[in-house]
């Protein structure tokens, strides 16, 4: 597995962390799905955005907007 591949891996892991972490509801499988079904998580698979070199947190912000309106602003 490429150095990419873990980044994304661990940027992915670190969002579904934010998510519980604001919701104590969700179960890991549930902030996952929500991950794994947006917007935000083809823009970490995509290499030409650079997403997995960012701080989750700010790649957070991005997800939130989407969930919130839908969208990616």
């Amino acid at each position: 597995m490429s150095e990419q591949e873990l980044m994304k891996l661990d940027m992915v892991k670190n969002l579904a962390l934010l998510l519980i972490a604001e919701d104590p509801q969700l179960t890991m499988e549930q902030a996952l799905a929500t991950i794994l079904n947006s917007d935000t998580y083809q823009r970490i698979q995509n290499d030409a955005t650079h997403f997995y070199y960012q701080s989750p947190r700010y790649v957070y912000s991005f997800l939130q907007s989407e969930l919130k309106t839908g969208s990616i602003k």
